[in-house]
Parts: structure tokens; C-alpha cells; sequence
């Protein structure tokens, strides 16, 4: 299993509520139209001063590098690219791609 770790930090300019909002109902539901997408993890980072200021860490999951590669190369993931200015400091995405083991 791959997963593709993405560090999102809000637009200054939105308030939590109007975020949240956008996200459950306009962001997340393309994400989840990746082909390939095995399962999205959403996590909301506890406020902490010694820590990132991220918002959500979100962990999508793929059976390989290369169908992930493919998901994002995909309408649906060029779709997922063009909204994220709508929400995200794109300045201040950061991505890791890490295999999973246990």
C-alpha cells in the first residue's frame, strides 16, 4: 500500500466554518473520484503553538506508485489540483509519498 500524505494549511482569508464547509462538501468529493483511490483518511491537526500551523494532514491510499501517479495525472486529478487554491495556501502545501507497512 502507497499513500500520498498531504500537509494542507486554509486560505488566511477563510474562516474555519466556510473551510470545513467548502472541504466536506466540494474538495472531498473529488478527491474521492481518483481512480485507483483504495481509501482517504482525513485527519484535523490539534491546535499546537510548537507545531506546523496545518489544518489537515490527509492521507490517500493507493495500491502502488504508479497508480497513484496515474490518479493524479487523470482528469479527476487535475480537477482535485485546479480547486485547491479555492481552499489551501498553496504556498504551503507539502506532499510525502510513503509506503505503508506494519
Amino acid at each position: 500500500m502507497v499513500k500520498l500524505l498531504v500537509f494542507l494549511h486554509r486560505r488566511d482569508d477563510l474562516s474555519q466554518e466556510a473551510f470545513d464547509r467548502y472541504y466536506q462538501d466540494t474538495h472531498l468529493p473529488l478527491v474521492k473520484r481518483l481512480p485507483g483511490l483504495r481509501r482517504v483518511v482525513v485527519n484535523r491537526v490539534l491546535p499546537d503553538p510548537t507545531m506546523p500551523a496545518w489544518d489537515l494532514v490527509v492521507e490517500d491510499h493507493f495500491d502502488s506508485p504508479e497508480a497513484m501517479q496515474a490518479a493524479l495525472a487523470s482528469p479527476e486529478g487535475q480537477a482535485v489540483v485546479a480547486d485547491a487554491p479555492n481552499l489551501f495556501d498553496m504556498e504551503k502545501i507539502q506532499f510525502l509519498a510513503v509506503q505503508e507497512t506494519e
